[in-house]
């Protein structure tokens, strides 16, 4: 069987990585295969279209989360909720468009001890700031306002607005230079592309915050590091990566327990080799 990973840039993508680690662990290493693939929003419909019944699934990157979902025969929840799919598995010549984002979120916040969050602040107004604002609301931050999402132009934050609303939150949306006024809360999840939010790192080490960065790579981002410096929570985005990886195989290949461990233990020893070369 195959799978793949699909997006732009697709280079340095991990997820081949982690999925091959899964196969190995599960004893699937002779017949399962992962790639990936280059591919940009207008290549989704044709490389779809020549996915024949060898074909298990797909992880989607940026930027196909959006049109995944029209090109998907079914939706799971929290795909509707979000406004994205990272997903699609093929069954019965159907395919079916999933998130695992979320409960990569989730999983990866639980893992550091944070299992209930009242108060946050998300930075980016992207298709992860909406999977970050579904992770939130199942960790707990449902009141009014207890959300407030920092966006470089809040005006075109609707999309974050949306899914917000879908999901029944009434958030704030604040400008992201404004930042140090919004961080007397008990979480702020960082969405944005590694490094964008460096020169924040002041503001996010002078409060009372956990720092979880989705960015991740060889080494901590600059504000992670500095949080954790500070002696507070903070965690960058591989354990989310790990966790949505380990949710997908276990759709593609119908297992009941991804392998984490081993996919971790994979996924880390790339990380650790890419900081030296």
């Amino acid at each position: 069987m195959r799978a793949a990973v699909l997006g732009s840039p697709i280079e340095h993508s991990l997820s081949p990585v982690l999925h091959t680690a899964a196969y190995t662990a599960l004893g699937l290493d002779d017949g399962w295969h992962y790639e990936r693939f280059e591919c940009d929003e207008g290549g989704l419909a044709r490389f779809l279209e020549g996915c024949d019944a060898s074909w298990a699934g797909l992880s989607l990157t940026m930027p196909l989360k959006r049109v995944a979902m029209a090109l998907s025969d079914e939706l799971a929840e929290p795909v509707t909720s979000v406004g994205g799919a990272n997903t699609i598995v093929f069954a019965e010549g159907r395919r079916y468009a999933y998130n695992t984002d979320v409960a990569g979120i989730v999983s990866a916040l639980r893992e550091v001890g944070i299992a209930r969050v009242d108060s946050a602040a998300v930075v980016g107004g992207g298709a992860t700031a909406a999977s970050a604002l579904e992770a939130l609301r199942v960790l707990g931050a449902t009141e009014p306002g207890a959300v407030t999402v920092l966006a470089r132009e809040p005006a075109r934050a609707d999309p974050v607005t949306e899914a917000a609303a879908r999901m029944g939150l009434r958030i704030g949306v604040e400008p992201l230079r404004e930042i140090g006024s919004h961080l007397d809360v008990d979480l702020v999840v960082s969405t944005v592309p590694r490094g964008a939010a460096d020169d924040y790192t002041a503001e996010l080490v002078a409060s009372r915050a956990a720092l979880f960065d989705v960015s991740y790579g060889p080494k901590p981002s600059v504000p992670v590091a500095a949080v954790a410096a500070a002696g507070r929570r903070a965690v960058g985005g591989f354990p989310m990566l790990l966790h949505q990886a380990g949710r997908q195989v276990e759709l593609m290949t119908g297992v009941a327990r991804a392998p984490i461990e081993a996919m971790r233990a994979a996924g880390e020893a790339e990380l650790a080799r890419r900081a030296t070369t």
